[in-house]
Parts: structure tokens; C-alpha cells; sequence
């Protein structure tokens, strides 16, 4: 499993890659990947990283596992290949920035025009076996991403961190929030669409807040 990703993100990871945790998962992704069929594509597994630089990083949203159907998965968190159908979460997603923004639902599910302005796509879990939810969670990745939401706490500030759901909200112990912004909602799956994160305006709020500290906002 080669760990492709910038340089300043390796830097930030390195103290984890050479844990006996992480060689273990290493092994067990491996093997995976040469025996069954997994997702997303091996050199996608580190894209989130790749598709949004350290130095630019403004927002994090963070998913649970990779989406486990064919042609699916991009290694960017609730992002589908380009031509691929919308899964009910990301339909739901759009339905939001459609009413929050008045803007037009995207035809395209590949979000990594989001990434590249400073958005990191961050799966709990990179690697899923085809059909089989959770089929690598409490492998090691967990404790890997955890990891990276830890420094990033720590080594920047006025981070927007949008989670959504209450597995996403539990990462919520490892963000310093007196240092970063953070927005809360159900996740947009079908289940908790409708128990307030339709309304929940983290698109507009999360340009509000950027706009508040003279960055950038993102065009969602």
C-alpha cells in the first residue's frame, strides 16, 4: 500500500506510518486487495489527500466508509466517479446546497472540485471490500484518521469541521474546539435527512465563517 500523498501531509503522518498498527494494516489491505475486490481503486485510497494540500486545507467533512458498489468510490468521502448515478446521501447533500445556495443541482458526483479549494474528504475507513459495509473497519484505519484530525486540530486553526451524523460527531474528541468552527447535523442518508439536515445550512454557514476570517469561500 504505497502512501501517496503531498509532502507536507507526509510530514504530518509520518510518526503514525511507522507504528506496528499501521504495518499490520498495510499487510491486511494488501491482502485484500489481491484477494477480493475492493474499493476505491488502490491508488485512490490516499486521494483525499492528494486532491486537497495541507497548506490549503479550510474544511473538513468526514464520512464513514468508502462506498462499496462498482464504479463507485474516488477516495473522496460521499464523492462518486463522474457518470455515476448519485447515492441517496450525496442526492441529499445537493438537495441542501440546491436550497441553501439557490444554485442548481450538479450533474456531476465527483467532488473533488471541492478538494481542490480546501476541502478534505475524509473517510474514518479508506478501504472497504466490494458489497460488504464496515467489511475493514477496526483494522487500523480508524486510529490512522483519527490521527490526522488530531494534528490538523493542532497545527492549524480556524478550520471548518462539518459533521454529520453522530459517528462523524464523535470524532468531535479529537478537534480543539476553542481553536476551529465546528458545525454539527444528522447525516444526509435518507434516516436523517428529514430530522433537521434539510435546513441545516453548513454550506452557507461554512462560507459565513471563512468570510468572517478573510478567506476564501468555497464554491460548493
Amino acid at each position: 500500500m504505497e502512501l501517496k500523498m503531498g509532502d507536507l501531509w507526509k510530514i504530518i503522518v509520518e510518526s503514525e506510518i511507522v507504528k506496528p498498527y499501521f504495518k499490520d494494516l498495510t499487510n491486511f489491505v494488501e491482502a485484500e486487495y489481491k484477494t477480493q475486490r475492493c474499493f476505491p481503486p488502490k491508488e485512490a485510497i490516499f486521494h483525499a489527500f492528494n486532491c486537497c494540500s495541507f497548506e490549503d486545507l479550510k474544511v473538513v467533512i468526514i464520512g464513514q466508509d468508502p462506498y462499496h458498489d462498482e464504479n463507485q468510490a474516488n477516495g473522496l468521502c460521499f464523492s462518486v466517479k463522474a457518470g455515476t448515478k448519485h447515492p441517496a446521501s450525496l442526492k441529499n447533500i445537493f438537495k441542501e446546497i440546491q436550497t441553501d445556495l439557490n444554485q442548481q443541482v450538479p450533474k456531476n458526483g465527483d467532488l473533488e472540485k471541492w478538494a481542490v479549494q480546501g476541502v478534505l474528504l475524509l473517510n474514518a475507513t479508506l478501504t472497504v471490500r466490494a458489497h460488504v459495509a464496515g467489511s475493514h473497519q477496526k483494522r487500523g484505519w480508524e486510529t490512522f484518521t483519527n490521527a490526522v484530525i488530531a494534528e490538523i486540530s493542532a497545527k492549524k486553526e480556524n478550520i471548518v469541521f462539518l459533521l454529520w451524523g453522530k459517528f462523524a460527531e464523535s470524532k468531535i474528541n479529537f478537534i480543539d474546539t476553542e481553536k476551529h468552527k465546528i458545525l454539527i447535523a444528522p447525516h444526509p442518508s435518507p434516516l436523517g435527512a428529514w430530522r433537521g439536515w434539510f435546513g441545516s445550512k453548513h454550506f452557507s454557514k461554512t462560507n459565513t465563517f471563512l468570510k468572517s476570517i478573510g478567506a476564501q469561500e468555497i464554491s460548493w
